[in-house]
Formats: structure tokens, C-alpha cells, sequence
């Protein structure tokens, strides 16, 4: 098995040039930030560490069971928010948007906003290059996982552990910077601190609404949706539409998002609206858990199933 190889630039770059010759003024008219992004980043960290709080003396099966429901859909959100954030969409400074990022990981525990966004950056402007796009999971990684559907169900699972480390695969790139640094100094004293006062079952319902939020999931069909080639055509990149995007923060609208990167996620739909000939005619996802289960169980779906390019 081997990854499907293109000698094609990204589509993207392709489909921007001749959007914006048709329609520069009205899609330029959707670019800016939307800071209330930060109001529902506050009410989703709020929720979370009052529910950790509040189940710190609880049983292990109901941590599991709110953890599942619930903590993995807000904790999601907050990946969401940082998604935002790396693409400086929720306030006009950059600084600011790294620290509100940094603040998103609270609930999280782990410190991944500030690497997200160094390597999500690469992943847009390199997408499919092996030693550049984070995205893609290692050689290694895909190996091993294999076409085994037990194998791709634990893969799916510690999803997130397995995002954590693709990067160190970057040789030529330094993994650490100095907001790397205090993004991990900020969650190692947020975690040590709801630890001490709270107690182990505090973090671990966070921990798992965070693995649950980026893995084995309804939500988690998501990562699988953007990039893995699980329909018939070679298309890089596919939207969800679904009632998901109501309450994810139009995190589906995806090949929208690849477009055109500087647009919030409220003004997302508003861009297939204008230009829908682009999006109409594409394949798309209507269902991230019918996906997750495709994927798992079919023999055809592993993580080669995606494009890459010199």
C-alpha cells in the first residue's frame, strides 16, 4: 500500500484565482474576524471546568458517560476556536489571537495551540508534501495501522496522540518556539492546579472528553472527512453538510475554509451561496458517524487513502 501520489498543485490555488475574478467584491466582503468567537470559547472553557469540578467525586461510568456526551462535543469546539485563532479570524492582532489559543487548551490538557499553529500553517500552504504537512500521518503510522479494522479502531481512538507527534518527523524543522514554551508552562500550572484542588478524576474527565472529541466519535468522523480520499474520486478535500455545523461552528464547510482561509467561520456558508457552481458540483459528507464507521470496517478505507506531491 502506498499513498495516491499527484504531480498536480494544490486545487485550491486554482479554484481562488478564478472565484475571485468573478466575484473579488463579494467574497472579499466576507474577510475579517469575529470576536465573539471569544464569548463562546469562554462559555465552552466555563462549562467544562465546572463539570470537571463537579464530577471530581463522581463515578468512573458517569466521568465516562458526560465525557462522551457532552465534554467531547465542547472540547471539540475549543479545537474549533484555536482552529480559528491559528488563522488570526477571531481578533485583528495576532497576539491576541495566540493568547486566547493558549487559553482555548485550559479544558484541553493538552498544551497544542501554538504547535497547531506553526504546522497547521504549513498544512495549508503545503498540502500533500510529505516532510511538510503535519496532516498527513507518517509512513510508519500508516503501516502499522494497516487495512485492519481493529487496528484502525484503537488509531482512531488516540487520534490526537497520533497528531501530537507527527511533527517530530520534521527533521529540518525545530519543533520548539517560545510560545511552544509558554503554552506548555501555561497548561502544565492550569492542570497542576485543578489536580491539587480538585483531584485525578478532574483531569480525567477533561483528558477523555478530549480524546473522545478528536477520536472515536461521532465528531471525530470529522478529521477523517477533510482529506482521506473515501469516495471514488481523487478529490483532496471535502465539506460535511449536516446538521453538525450548526453547533460546531461551520467547522464542515471545509474546501470553503482551503479556499479562502481569511474568511470567519460565520461567513462560511455565505461563500458557497455566492460562487455555488464551485461547491455544488463537488462530493461532499452528509454524516460524520456513517463515514467513521465506513471507515473503520471498510478493507479499502486506511490512512494511505489520501493524496500527496512532491
Amino acid at each position: 500500500m502506498e499513498f495516491s501520489h499527484t504531480s498536480e498543485p494544490d486545487f485550491h490555488i486554482e479554484r481562488k484565482k478564478k472565484m475571485l475574478s468573478l466575484y473579488k467584491e463579494e467574497i472579499t466582503s466576507l474577510y475579517g474576524h469575529n470576536s465573539r468567537t471569544f464569548i463562546f470559547a469562554l462559555a465552552c472553557t466555563f462549562i467544562q471546568i465546572s463539570l470537571s469540578i463537579y464530577l471530581a467525586n463522581k463515578s468512573f461510568f458517569l466521568i465516562l458517560l458526560v465525557s462522551y456526551i457532552l465534554g467531547a462535543c465542547l472540547n471539540h469546539a475549543l479545537y474549533v476556536f484555536i482552529h480559528e485563532a491559528t488563522h488570526n479570524l477571531v481578533f485583528k492582532k495576532t497576539l491576541a489571537n495566540k493568547i486566547f489559543a493558549i487559553f482555548c487548551d485550559t479544558a484541553l490538557i493538552f498544551p497544542g495551540a501554538m504547535a497547531f499553529r506553526k504546522y497547521h500553517h504549513l498544512h495549508h500552504n503545503h498540502m500533500g508534501v510529505y516532510m511538510k504537512d503535519a496532516d498527513l500521518c507518517s509512513q510508519g503510522e500508516a503501516k502499522m495501522v494497516g487495512n485492519s479494522s481493529f487496528r484502525k479502531l484503537i488509531w482512531s481512538f488516540f487520534l490526537g496522540v497520533s497528531q501530537a507527534l507527527r511533527p517530530l518527523r520534521f527533521k529540518e524543522k525545530k519543533f520548539y518556539t517560545n510560545w511552544i514554551v509558554y503554552n506548555f508552562i501555561y497548561q502544565v500550572l492550569v492542570t497542576s492546579l485543578l489536580a491539587y484542588l480538585f483531584g485525578p478524576f478532574c483531569i480525567l474527565y477533561l483528558l477523555l472528553s478530549t480524546l473522545f472529541g478528536l477520536g472515536l466519535h461521532p465528531l471525530g468522523g470529522r478529521w477523517i472527512a477533510e482529506h482521506y480520499l473515501t469516495k471514488e474520486t481523487r478529490q483532496e478535500t471535502y465539506s460535511y453538510y449536516g446538521p453538525v455545523n450548526k453547533f460546531m461552528f461551520n467547522i464542515g464547510y471545509h474546501t470553503e475554509h482551503h479556499d479562502f482561509m481569511n474568511i470567519p467561520w460565520n461567513n462560511l456558508p455565505k461563500l458557497r451561496k455566492i460562487a455555488p457552481q464551485y461547491y455544488n458540483e463537488l462530493e461532499f459528507h452528509s454524516s460524520y458517524l456513517k463515514l467513521l464507521i465506513d471507515f473503520i470496517l471498510n478493507k479499502k478505507n486506511t490512512l494511505y487513502s489520501r493524496v500527496t506531491r512532491d
